[in-house]
């Protein structure tokens, strides 16, 4: 053999032996980022290597911008990039079935439940399996959800780019080596409806994230954004912003498609049909009126230029029309023409849809929603097709007014939901914080799924990051109907604040934000200057009136006006505690998620009841208090100043100082500039040293409840009650009491008491106001001692101003007449019909007592 040869072979015989050592590392190195220790835990990150991957060669875009997400989750968490390899040495294997389908029978023989997962849309399935995580999506949205599922198990929360919840770093990641999860929707189409964005989404957009030229575009890179968002929530739909200040989400270039990556379906609200944003996109002096009778063929040229746009991609149709914005259908004035004219409507639109999306026009989705006079025209006899959704509406502050009677339930289309965190309009907008009870929302929502109400949940929120909690509950829900009950709530909430803040903060954290719910459960922030809008315009400047003294009694009960205004110190107290606890890269999270909203609304809170203590004391005479009464009225006059300085100075900070300036424009503290928002109403304006003099003034205390139940009344929560007939459920986190209690149609709920007092004495009972969901009443009895009982109903004509004081009060407060004499006595409520919550009842010896809140402890 020559020497050249000798040489050759020696550098073949060391280059076999380095393959053969790299394969040898290589097994061993994938070997050890995936050990599982004593057989108990799954090692999928141990400190040392990459997190390493594998990918089929075909998956749907949604998994590719889910992997992106994922990879920059790891990289936060370990500080290393999960890095790509093949299938049989990674750690985690991810396949989207209905893409491969080439390998569901070997995935059958390894006992995956392959037939369950296709079965189910959006499905996914993790499981460890021979020192491997595998991940199974059913479709691409299923199999998206799955591997962020993974960054949910790193302890990534969803929020961590709208919220700023940095990851916690990590030396290792385990599971259980047992671990696996099977995944899918309860209810087929989840996501939001970005409305009266006026105020804080659009202007960050146009004016910070994205600056533009165009006045009020929402842009293509914070749809992404807000789509990215969505995933982590396991949600697939949107309906766009929609106000006439808003670029129209299809003139956004880009928009759809970031939709189409994130597998994000489209919708329109109510009042859109045909995927068009009428507000931003009919112009009158172009088309003519936007009436069906007189202007047939010019509303379906305007719809059909729409359909070719869209009719590609995966949308949700709403269906019928109403005015161009939220008003009535143009060109028909009696109930039957309304019906005639939309029942030719929905049928030309079904034509149309079948011409330019599919001949197939029952496989579309189509949206129906009786909202307003709608609802009206659709009992009057309207023909719609079995496979339109009907989506069902509360009444805007959180209460369902309808939903699918047993004949409707057996709809191919089925039924959905349309649900506000928000809201612009009477009796009074709540756009500036988002503080629906958890307890309001699970309620409603649960009873909606009851009713066959799982085709598609929409909840309207003005902004994403104010609404964070109350969102990701709807979402959860939505996504798996179990996922709360109604002893868990309370659990779900300190999850979801340890998950944010880290275990020790959660759980101090979680008994300030309980009793924050509750406070705003009695009055919302908004609702503090017990006024309201879209009033008389003859009567009212604007239609509004003018903020007053609340209900909040400075003397009765031991003074609760002071004693609301304790409560909210007290939780600012827990919050100032805590704060020194989050860690620095969380407190930007903390700020905007609990400091804003509860610093907030407490100084909502003391600016206007302050306002109302300075009103009361200078009562315009001279008496004998004139000379003492001074530094009282100074104090209070300072106190409410300083509150609406501190609500500017919050917000200031979030707009400007915030995560270094990123949430600029986002946060507004007078959406539309009502009155409520004003400077305070008071006798005399300070000067800043006079402030800084009198703001510090102390105030004795309120006195202790215990002290009030002996001033001729008997007090109690619901959920206090002595027995209860099978089926009574409490709801935590609902109501002044934050239990209250389900009262099934013909069943009671009991309570023994003592009474100290002969005569006649008042009984008012107050529950949640509930709609009569069912079309019929909504009616409970109350009986003392076996008399014969006393019929309440709680339902009242939508905005009527029954309606309006219980929902601006969060109670149905109802009076009834007794005699009573000393001793025991027992008091029965019972349901007479479906959708029954009390919350408290109170018997009062003082029939004329002027008061708001019942004085009893909540109970947690």
């Amino acid at each position: 053999m020559n020497v050249k040869l000798k040489r050759e072979s020696r550098l073949l015989i060391m280059a076999i032996t380095s393959v053969a050592l790299f394969v040898h590392i290589v097994v061993i190195c994938a070997a050890s980022t995936r050990e599982v220790v004593a057989n108990k835990e799954f090692v999928w990150y141990n400190g040392k290597r990459p997190i390493t991957y594998s990918l089929p060669g075909s998956v749907s875009p949604v998994v590719t911008v889910a992997l992106d997400m994922f990879k920059g989750d790891m990289q936060q968490v370990t500080g290393v990039l999960p890095q790509k390899t093949l299938f049989g040495t990674a750690v985690i294997n991810i396949i989207q079935l209905d893409k491969n389908k080439s390998i569901l029978r070997d995935l059958r023989k390894d006992g995956i439940p392959v037939d369950s997962i296709v079965a189910r849309k959006d499905a996914f399935f993790i499981k460890i399996r021979e020192n491997q995580l595998l991940v199974v999506g059913s479709d691409g949205r299923g199999t998206a959800y799955g591997i962020l599922e993974l960054s949910r198990l790193a302890g990534v929360s969803p929020w961590v780019w709208w919220g700023d919840v940095t990851p916690m770093r990590k030396e290792r990641l385990t599971l259980p080596a047992d671990y696996s999860t099977f995944q899918s929707p309860s209810v087929e189409y989840r996501g939001i409806f970005l409305n009266d964005e006026d105020w804080s989404l659009q202007p960050w957009s146009w004016k910070n994230f994205e600056p533009s030229d165009i006045k009020g575009r929402i842009g293509a890179r914070t749809y992404k954004e807000i789509f990215k968002l969505l995933m982590r929530l396991r949600a697939n739909a949107i309906w766009p912003g929609m106000h006439g200040i808003t670029t129209p989400f299809y003139f956004v270039p880009g928009a759809k498609e970031a939709a189409d990556s994130c597998g994000i379906l489209i919708g329109t609200s109510h009042c859109e049909p045909m995927m068009r944003n009428n507000v931003g996109e009919w112009k009158v002096n172009e088309r003519g009126d936007y009436n069906y009778i007189t202007n047939r063929e010019g509303v379906q040229s305007y719809w059909i230029e729409r359909l070719k746009e869209a009719g590609p991609y995966e949308n949700f149709y709403t269906m019928g029309m109403r005015g161009i914005h939220d008003s009535g259908m143009e060109g028909v004035k009696t109930l039957q023409e309304k019906t005639d004219a939309l029942q030719q409507v929905i049928d030309d639109q079904r034509k149309l849809l079948s011409k330019y999306v599919d001949k197939d026009v029952e496989k579309i989705p189509q949206a129906f929603v009786p909202y307003k006079e709608v609802l009206q025209i659709m009992e009057n006899g309207l023909q719609l097709p079995e496979d339109i959704t009907l989506i069902w509406c509360d009444d805007n502050y959180g209460y369902m007014t309808r939903l699918s009677d047993k004949e409707q339930q057996k709809r191919n289309g089925g039924a959905g939901v349309y649900y506000h965190l928000s809201y612009w309009g009477r009796p009074h907008d709540y756009m500036w914080l988002c503080t629906t009870q958890p307890g309001l929302i699970y309620s409603e929502m649960k009873q909606a799924y009851d009713c066959n109400a799982r085709r598609l949940w929409v909840v309207n929120v003005h902004d994403l990051k104010p609404a964070a909690y109350d969102l990701e509950l709807f979402l959860d829900m939505a996504w798996n109907i179990n996922s709360v009950s109604p002893s868990t709530l309370v659990e779900h909430q300190k999850s979801w604040l340890c998950r944010e803040f880290g275990k020790e903060a959660g759980e101090k954290l979680l008994p300030a934000m309980l009793e924050f719910y509750r406070l705003c459960g009695i009055r919302k922030p908004e609702f503090m200057g017990w006024n309201q809008v879209e009033l008389d315009k003859k009567k009212y400047t604007k239609g509004w009136s003018p903020v007053k003294n609340t209900d909040f009694s400075l003397t009765e009960f031991g003074g609760e006006l002071d004693r609301y205004l304790e409560s909210y110190e007290a939780i600012k107290e827990i919050l100032s505690e805590v704060e020194p606890m989050i860690p620095q890269e969380r407190k930007d999270a903390f700020f905007a998620q609990i400091k804003y909203p509860v610093f907030g609304a407490a100084a909502m809170s003391t600016k206007m009841l302050e306002a109302q203590r300075a009103r009361c004391i200078s009562p315009g005479s001279c008496d004998t208090t004139l000379w003492t009464r001074e530094s009282q009225l100074m104090a209070a006059c300072a106190k409410s100043i300083k509150a609406y300085q501190e609500i500017r100075d919050l917000t200031d900070y979030y707009n400007n100082e915030l995560a270094d300036g990123k949430w600029k424009y986002s946060m507004c503290h007078n959406p539309r500039d009502l009155y409520v928002f004003y400077p305070p109403e008071i006798p005399i304006w300070l000067t800043d040293k006079e402030i800084e003099k009198y703001a510090s003034f102390r105030r004795p205390k309120s006195l202790p409840l215990e002290e009030v139940a002996k001033d001729h009344c008997i007090v109690s929560n619901a959920c206090d009650y002595t027995s209860a007939s099978k089926g009574v459920v409490t709801i935590q986190s609902l109501g002044h009491s934050m239990n209250a209690v389900s009262v099934p149609k013909g069943k009671s709920i009991t309570f023994e008491f003592d009474c100290l007092w002969d005569g006649e004495a008042i009984l008012r009972t107050a529950v949640i106001p509930t709609q009569p969901n069912d079309k019929g009443d909504i009616r409970f009895s109350v009986s003392i001692d076996g008399e014969k009982p006393r019929i309440c109903s709680i339902k009242e004509p939508f905005r009527s101003e029954g309606w309006k004081q219980n929902v601006l009060r969060g109670q149905a407060v109802r009076e009834t007449g007794h005699q009573l004499t000393k001793g025991k006595h027992t008091l029965s409520i019972t349901a007479l019909d479906d959708h029954v919550l009390i919350d408290q009842w109170m018997i009062d010896f003082k029939p004329d007592r002027m008061f708001y809140v019942f004085p009893v402890q909540p109970t947690y």
